[in-house]
């Protein structure tokens, strides 16, 4: 999954400013998911009209089919995710996907055989297509069901990773160029393979380099502290972290900046003057300044393919370094 500019955009001004950036990923899982159930909804009544007079089960034969569909999308149609069965199996592999997926389909198609036959519950799920209607089943409708509930779920973790991944270096290089750090100060073009593990880089005069970590998890996940500590990272930015984080990484010489207050971004000024990165205080309307900073570190409304901005990628060799560049000025 891929996220345009414009969220991108929307979700690190939300964080700076102190609001809520997960309504801009709660906006795009509805609305992705919503057409994923119309375009379902149309093939399943197509599958069962074209089936109608077959005695076997239409669905598996439709549906969990490995020459109309992907292995994932097969591993949803059977009620899984592809993640688990990769965890299941330490593997991913094609066939074994498409194996456990049948293997699980059949389980859940007796599992809920059985709960039907003892209980006296009848549902049905009716849906109309082109003056069409197409009724299912109470098996049918809870296979149906169930297949939306990991499809959405699917969907939901995928956007939820894909924002942290996507957001991470052109925030923290929207924080730099607020603070009007010159570029060559986080200039991310020449890291060597061994610091790519870490989401960013910041650089002193000796080019010592300082790398930096970006959570968007909320209060209580570990998985914010413990990144920082697997990583060696000598700065974290959050968007809520515990007083029991703060309290570790303070013990432990950790910077860290939490955006979750109108004013929580200032913090990173205490971060650059500590690592003797070169900046200026930040005094001026900050809605105006990321009006300006943010067209240059997403230079692009439309789909964004890599996570790395060119904005932190591009290498200057100046002559006089008086005049170091900036990647916005403000007047």
């Amino acid at each position: 999954m891929t996220l345009t500019g414009i969220v991108i955009r929307n979700i690190i001004r939300k964080l700076l400013t102190g609001q809520d950036y997960r309504s801009e990923i709660v906006t795009l899982l509805d609305a992705e998911f919503l057409q994923y159930v119309v375009d379902f909804f149309k093939r399943v009544a197509c599958a069962k009209l074209d089936n109608k007079d077959i005695t076997v089960d239409w669905y598996k034969k439709e549906f969990l089919c490995p020459d109309l569909f992907s292995p994932q999308e097969v591993a949803i149609h059977s009620g899984l995710n592809k993640k688990t069965i990769t965890n299941m199996y330490n593997s991913g592999r094609r066939q074994i996907v498409l194996d456990a997926s049948v293997e699980h389909y059949d389980a859940l198609y007796a599992t809920i055989n059985s709960l039907t036959e003892q209980d006296s519950i009848d549902v049905s799920l009716t849906i109309r297509f082109r003056d069409v209607s197409v009724d299912l089943n109470i098996n049918e409708s809870m296979i149906v069901i169930n297949t939306l509930a990991v499809k959405r779920s699917a969907i939901s973790g995928g956007l939820w990773s894909t924002a942290g991944k996507q957001v991470e270096k052109p925030l923290m290089a929207t924080l730099c160029a607020l603070f009007q750090v010159p570029q060559k100060y986080y200039d991310q073009g020449n890291l060597p393979e061994s610091q790519r593990e870490s989401d960013f880089y910041l650089f002193n005069d000796t080019k010592e380099g300082f790398p930096c970590e970006v959570k968007l998890m909320g209060k209580g996940n570990p998985e914010s502290a413990d990144a920082v500590y697997a990583r060696g990272s000598r700065v974290l930015v959050a968007n809520t972290l515990s007083d029991l984080n703060k309290e570790q990484m303070n013990a432990n010489g950790i910077f860290w900046v939490e955006l979750k207050e109108i004013d929580d971004y200032k913090r990173f000024e205490q971060v650059l003057n500590a690592l003797s990165i070169p900046y200026k205080s930040f005094t001026g309307d900050l809605q105006s300044a990321l009006d300006k900073i943010l067209p240059a570190v997403i230079q692009s409304d439309e789909i964004q393919d890599s996570v790395t901005p060119e904005a932190v990628l591009r290498e200057r060799e100046r002559d006089d370094d008086s005049s170091p560049q900036l990647l916005v000025e403000f007047e």
